[in-house]
């Protein structure tokens, strides 16, 4: 069984900038995306980036290209994904999900993606 846990979320003035963790437990070898989406108040869930665990590709979405940084650490156990999260604004405000699976579909899609965390808050003032 698959273990996610998320941290590093808080608050932040617009400009600034928060590293958000996932450590990622138990079967995971059959998982090609390790990912990262999030949900603000009223809004859907989007995906925000992606990084595939063989290659290290990785996708972000447009609102946050160039500004945050999906990376991952395999040589640890359990293995840890990172999101370095830079120029933050008031519009990143939302609660980020670290979020894993086989893909197999595009990267924004949640079918890709089987285990999830609980989610950290991220709250950027302006």
């Amino acid at each position: 069984q698959v273990h996610m846990v998320e941290s590093g979320g808080g608050s932040v003035q617009a400009g600034g900038s928060l590293r958000l963790s996932c450590t990622v437990s138990g079967y995971t070898y059959r998982y090609r995306y390790m990912g990262w989406f999030r949900q603000a108040p009223g809004k859907e869930r989007e995906a925000v980036a992606t990084i595939t665990t063989g290659g290290g590709a990785t996708f972000y979405g447009d609102s946050v290209k160039g500004r945050f940084t999906i990376s991952q650490d395999n040589a640890k156990n359990p293995v840890t994904v990172y999101l370095q999260m830079n120029s933050l604004k008031a519009e990143d405000t939302a609660l980020y999900y670290c979020a894993a699976g086989p893909g197999g579909v595009p990267w924004r899609d949640e079918a890709g993606y089987v285990s999830w965390g609980q989610g950290t808050q991220v709250t950027v003032s302006s």
